[in-house]
């Protein structure tokens, strides 16, 4: 199979992001395991960093579409192979939210039956966003209102700060770069940090494999409407079109203004940009 490897990476990298970082999000809901946001901020940072140390050497480990959009716009990788990176995230992030339930689905329906959560009703967002992702985040407090443009904007930013901080930690001619082995650790780090800041607004998905496959799986097993709350799919312009965007202004800004500066700075004036 043609970027059979690159399939494999994406798929399985995703896989672990995914499970790792729901997984916490999981525990904390059922049996109040974390004490605060920062925790499951945490995991997700080590999740990310755990899966990119897996798969990079099979496929660069983008784990996230609009990351892969990203790269394809600047020119880091070619248009042909995004149907490829794309299909395999959503897979495995579909595979990763089926392995949590099969985990948890006891769990999950005693603490629904202990709640008198129905689920598929509006209450039982409560264990849906165990899956997917919600704005305002259901276990932020009554301070968190956020609007449809808001939260498309919380997004956004997230997604265009983490992949301004992927193009630079992976850009051969900034000088002030960490070394390539610690480059994952500071990207799962800069997850932390921006789940720490913006999840109370969004959840902080920043992926829409992420959010759209367990989401579906969500609705598969009867959690209906209730794992898509918005009539007017606002799901899909906050987790989807949010973080592409986000990433595709990232890559925009970064390849025509940053990189000819870093560029034009290096000793050797060449392009020196390693497998991204």
């Amino acid at each position: 199979m043609k970027y059979g490897h690159e399939f494999i990476g994406e798929l399985l990298g995703t896989f672990l992001l995914v499970f790792i970082g729901c997984s916490s999000v999981a525990v904390s809901v059922l049996f109040s395991a974390h004490a605060g946001l920062f925790q499951i901020a945490l995991i997700w940072g080590i999740g990310v960093t755990i899966a990119i140390y897996a798969t990079r050497h099979l496929s660069c480990a983008h784990l996230n579409p609009a990351v892969s959009v990203a790269m394809a716009l600047g020119r880091r990788m070619t248009w042909q192979r995004l149907p490829v990176y794309v299909a395999a995230q959503f897979i495995g992030a579909f595979l990763a939210a089926a392995l949590l339930y099969l985990l948890f689905s006891g769990s999950i329906s005693q603490y629904e039956g202990i709640h008198a959560i129905v689920r598929g009703t509006p209450q039982s967002i409560k264990t849906a966003q165990i899956f997917g992702e919600f704005y305002p985040n259901p276990g932020a407090g009554a301070a968190a209102a956020v609007t449809l443009g808001g939260a498309f904007g919380a997004e956004a930013v997230g997604t265009f700060i983490l992949v301004l901080m992927i193009f630079s930690l992976t850009e051969g001619c900034n000088l002030g770069r960490p070394s390539d082995n610690l480059c994952p650790f500071f990207i799962g780090l800069t997850v932390t940090v921006l789940i720490s800041v913006l999840a109370p607004l969004t959840q902080a998905g920043f992926n829409p494999a992420r959010d759209f496959s367990p989401r579906l799986f969500a609705w598969l097993m009867g959690w209906g409407t209730a794992a898509l709350p918005d009539a007017h799919y606002g799901f899909v312009i906050v987790y989807m079109l949010g973080p592409v965007t986000g990433a595709m202004a990232a890559s925009t800004l970064f390849t025509f203004v940053i990189e000819p500066l870093m560029q034009a700075k290096s000793l050797s004036g060449k392009t020196c940009r390693p497998c991204a």
